[in-house]
Formats: C-alpha cells, structure tokens, sequence
C-alpha cells in the first residue's frame, strides 16, 4: 500500500467541475508570484503594524497586524500547489504489468 498521498487523492473532480476551473486558474496566477514574497509581505505588515503601534494608532495597528496570518497561509497555500504541480509533472508514469511478472498466469 502506498502510504505517500497527494491532495489530488482528495479531489474528485467529477463532483464539482466549476470549482477546479476556477482554482486552477487561481493556482495557475499564483504560480508566477514566489513563496517569499508572501513572507516578506508578512514581516512588512508586522512592521506597519508597529509603526501605527510607536504613534499612537493602537486600532490602525492591531488591524494591520490581523493580515500577518492571513498573508503566511496564503503563502503557505502556495507553496503547497507548487510542490503538487511540480510532483505531477515529475512522477514517472505507473504501467501496470500482467503476466508471470506480476504473479499473474500467462495462459488465462
């Protein structure tokens, strides 16, 4: 049994077929954008968020310091469908075998 499994294993397509259109034309934009970036933009809100805090925008400051999750899952998501993509184009076609190889009988 293979124990290593792909959020593709997850994914019926045939259930929702409009949701995949829109997500792969998502992840097909994302694609273009580094995982980093979404970290740099991440620690630039910490920072706007601690300027607001030095001057005396408390409410400005914690509502900028709310985006910094939203911005690392967003990189995490990313770099996620990255590494799935990447894993499909580079996983070797499975063939399946029949016959004495495969345990199989050659005369049935």
């Amino acid at each position: 049994m293979n124990a290593a499994r792909t959020m593709s294993d997850y994914v019926d397509k045939a259930l929702n077929p409009a949701e995949d259109e829109v997500t792969e034309s998502i992840e097909r934009y994302t694609a273009g954008l580094p995982s980093s970036g979404f970290l740099a933009v991440a620690f630039g809100a910490i920072g706007l968020s601690l300027v607001f805090q030095m001057f005396g925008r408390g409410k400005w400051g914690n509502f900028v310091a709310q985006w910094v999750p939203t911005l690392l899952i967003m990189g995490v998501y990313n770099k996620l469908v990255k590494l799935e993509d990447h894993d499909q184009r580079h996983r070797a076609p499975q063939r399946i075998v029949a016959g004495p190889a495969a345990g199989g009988s050659p005369g049935n």
